[in-house]
């Protein structure tokens, strides 16, 4: 059988910019095996003691390859220089969190006292785990799944977004450089849906971590759905944001301007639609516009740039028609033309932050993700009517209400449908916090100390004092 063969297309020239071969399915039980072989061993011979030390090693080494890292997630995904590097870091402390944790994260509980007894729950490694994470911020999504896994034991197959391929090499690398031994970590390149089915339901595949659309995480659901296997599901999002009317307008609009547009909008926690007092609604998008001004959309190797290219034509394409269908209905275009560089090619992949006002929840850009820069405003009376709408979604990730008054911000936020909740902050996953999807936006946990139940399973161990024999 022909290879398959996954080429990245870059998202600033729309040029072929790396060629992977796929994995077959005749290929996958082989690969299996050796991490099956890989788990028999390393679960007894490495102790957690000595995988923290590869770990922390391998973190050293990721850290001063961090401008070789920071410049292929430029070329790869299109996110400006003058952040990718910053992604790195960020990963280092995450994991360096969940390094720190791991020991009371993982040792044993006690059960109750009993005479004669000892008694206590363990928490063993599942054995092999597929992870399948995507290109947006693929570092930050691998090390949520990698450090808690490796840690607790397990073996791992990475299976990188085809946008990212070289992630997953490099992590596999490094780590390898540390002192992990063979094929406790490997790479599985698949762009192909049915290939990627195959590996899902593969009988020796004990859990799998999956981080991507909605659509396809149901995929995944769907092709495991003949066995028992623990999936996680971090999916998308249609993040809320409210502004009362107490509020510093022009601090508060920076922040939701950033925490809308950074990454060109192509995050799942980032802001996608906002609700505005009506007594401060066109104060607010003065201000929006004022900072819109000072946004820059260019080369992303310019280190000036601050917004650069979306992912692809396929997803530019997308968000035209979000903005399309809120203009047909009635939203009003308020964006700055100069956000705009020279030379910049308008209707491919390089997509300005779009400020629309008027919008309601009659127009797509509303209800379904974007997954780009744009900044939906949607005209509110009172508390009520903002928690209302903002839990009017099938998606939860996060949410964030914006008051001077905190006491009234967190009651309110209590009220919200989401797995993080802000107050006075927006887009970011907090490592000593759950982080967690509410209804299609997930299931499961990846990091706090109860990131590491999702690769771990529970034994009880019963042990019983052997009485003397009569003399």
């Amino acid at each position: 059988m022909s290879k398959e063969i996954i080429t990245t297309i870059s998202p600033i020239t729309g040029q072929p910019l790396l060629i992977r071969e796929g994995v077959s399915a005749e290929e996958f039980p082989s690969i299996v095996e050796k991490s099956n072989h890989a788990f028999s061993t390393f679960r007894h011979t490495h102790p957690l003691k000595k995988r923290q030390e590869i770990v922390r090693k391998a973190l050293e080494i990721l850290s001063s390859k961090s401008d070789l890292l920071a410049k292929e997630l430029t070329e790869q995904m299109g996110r400006p220089i003058a952040y990718t590097g910053s992604e790195v870091s960020t990963a280092k402390m995450r994991a360096e969190y969940l390094l720190k944790v791991s020991d009371e994260a993982l040792k044993d509980s006690p059960g109750e006292e009993q005479e004669g007894f000892r008694r206590f729950i363990r928490k063993e490694p599942l054995g092999v785990i597929l992870v399948i994470f995507a290109w947006n911020y693929p570092y930050l999504i691998l090390i949520n799944s990698l450090v808690p896994a490796i840690l607790a034991g397990n073996t791992l197959l990475l299976k990188p977004s085809p946008q990212t391929p070289t992630v997953a090499e490099h992590i596999v690398s490094i780590f390898s450089a540390a002192g992990l031994p063979e094929n406790v970590l490997q790479t599985v390149h698949c762009g192909n849906p049915k290939a990627l089915e195959y590996f899902v339901s593969h009988p020796d595949i004990r859990s799998i971590a999956f981080t991507g659309s909605v659509f396809g995480g149901i995929a995944v659901q769907k092709a495991a759905a003949s066995r028992v296997v623990p999936i996680g599901l971090e999916l998308g999002g249609k993040d809320p944001a409210y502004v009362r009317p107490d509020v510093n307008l022009a601090w508060v609009a920076e922040n939701i301007v950033d925490g809308a547009v950074f990454n060109s909008g192509q995050s799942c926690c980032s802001i996608e639609r906002v609700y505005v007092h009506e007594s401060v609604y066109d104060d607010f998008l003065k201000e929006v516009v004022k900072v819109l001004e000072g946004y820059k959309l260019g080369d992303p190797f310019d280190k000036s740039t601050q917004i650069g290219p979306v992912v692809s034509v396929k997803s530019a394409k997308t968000i035209s028609e979000h903005i399309k269908d809120a203009e047909a209905k009635g939203a009003v275009n308020l964006t700055p033309k100069s956000v705009f560089a020279e030379g910049v090619r308008l209707g491919e992949t390089f997509v300005r932050p779009e400020l629309l006002a008027e919008c309601n929840h009659s127009m797509r850009i509303m209800t379904e993700e974007t997954f780009g820069p744009t900044i939906p405003v949607m005209k509110v009376s009172n508390d009520e009517e903002a928690v209302k709408l903002m839990n009017d979604s099938q998606l939860g990730l996060t949410a964030s209400i914006w008051t001077k008054d905190t006491e009234t911000g967190e009651r309110l936020v209590e009220r919200v449908e989401a797995g993080t909740v802000f107050v006075n902050r927006c887009d970011y996953p907090s490592p000593d916090l759950a982080w967690t999807g509410w209804k299609d936006s997930g299931r499961g946990v990846t990091l706090s100390k109860f990131g590491f139940e999702a690769f771990v399973r529970l034994k009880s161990f019963h042990l019983k004092n052997c009485p003397e024999l009569d003399k």
